[in-house]
């Protein structure tokens, strides 16, 4: 079964056709793409023929807690959680509706990157709010980046012959979080009821007091641009002052901004943190994995992140390739095998 994937980020496009053992048959990516379906029309014209589409949806909130074929009414549930997840949602919809178009009668599937933390236990996801709010609007910690931890935690366990370790997965891109694994289970995240929680992220604030978003808007910042400021214009871009890219942080960090420079010390001490939180929800570490855009590519980030960490002991570090496609192609094959 040709499967086309399309992985809907919040800054790239990534578009594959993975044929039988998952062999690349077409590949493109989309970098700095802002939701247009130019790239995935261009594709689909020259790429062979698919038995099925996988999408990547970013959140499935609690009706959705594992791999679905899309039909009206799927959309519509998908689109009603927009407002969990406002850089991906309407991205992974309009993919959807271009496939549809493009595709007419070939399957789609909906893959949930919140599905594999539906295993984390209530200590892990309860938020200490009142009772009557979390019935009343399903307030939940529901997790993030699903897909991409099932596939290097895996992949990590089958690299070190351990099926059982105590796994810290590492997803760093334009979005970033952290997944504790064990038994191929999720137990812990850093994010939370949407994608703006946790680490600092491209563009996005990570973890912020609610006290102070409670006093700013006391202090007569509309909530629109509460909202603009610390999903597109806070973590890296906020602190060094020249945008999300981490590369052109680093690149003038190293020319000695400052701002810069502190945008990379607060970046670390957050990961460093985060990692540290994980390895108390294992109850300690065997392996740490880096993946993701970032976390591949970037040799110095690793370092300075393991140097800040000898106190956990000796643990395997490992580099494992981001591939959220194959995670899609297997979970799409397997819903359309077993329907």
């Amino acid at each position: 079964m040709n499967v086309l994937v399309v992985n809907a980020g919040s800054s790239s496009l990534k578009l594959r056709v993975l044929g039988e053992d998952d062999i690349v048959l077409a590949d493109r990516t989309a970098e700095r793409w802002s939701g247009e379906t130019g790239p995935l029309e261009e594709f689909v014209r020259d790429a062979p023929p698919v038995d099925a589409v996988g999408h990547r949806v970013v959140h499935g909130g609690s009706a959705f807690t594992s791999a679905t074929a899309i039909d009206a009414d799927v959309r519509t549930g998908i689109e009603a959680l927009t407002g969990l997840a406002p850089l991906h949602q309407p991205r992974a919809l309009a993919g959807i509706d271009a496939a549809a178009r493009l595709l007419p009668g070939v399957p789609q599937v909906a893959c949930f990157d919140t599905a594999f933390h539906t295993t984390m236990p209530p200590s892990a996801t309860t938020y200490a709010v009142p009772a009557s709010w979390r019935r009343k609007w399903d307030l939940r910690r529901y997790g993030f980046h699903g897909l991409s931890h099932a596939y290097a935690s895996r992949r990590a366990a089958e690299l070190t012959g351990r099926p059982s370790a105590r796994i810290v997965s590492c997803h760093l891109g334009a979005g970033a979080s952290l997944a504790a694994v064990v038994n191929g289970r999720s137990v812990d995240t850093t994010m939370g009821f949407t994608p703006l929680a946790g680490l600092v992220m491209a563009t996005r604030s990570g973890d912020v007091d609610a006290g102070l978003l409670i006093w700013l808007q006391r202090a007569g910042l509309a909530l629109d641009d509460l909202e603009d400021g610390l999903e597109r214009h806070s973590g890296l871009a906020g602190l060094s002052e020249i945008g999300g890219d981490l590369r052109d942080v680093r690149q003038a960090a190293d020319n000695g901004d400052e701002h810069a420079v502190l945008a990379l010390q607060v970046y670390v001490h957050r990961l460093r943190q985060g990692i540290a939180a994980m390895t108390a929800s294992l109850g300690g570490i065997d392996v740490l994995v880096f993946t993701g855009g970032v976390g591949e590519h970037d040799a110095a980030l690793r370092t300075d992140t393991v140097a800040g960490l000898e106190f956990l002991g000796p643990l395997r570090v490992l580099v494992v390739e981001a591939r959220e496609d194959v995670e899609i192609a297997t979970q799409t094959r397997t819903l359309l095998k077993e329907g």
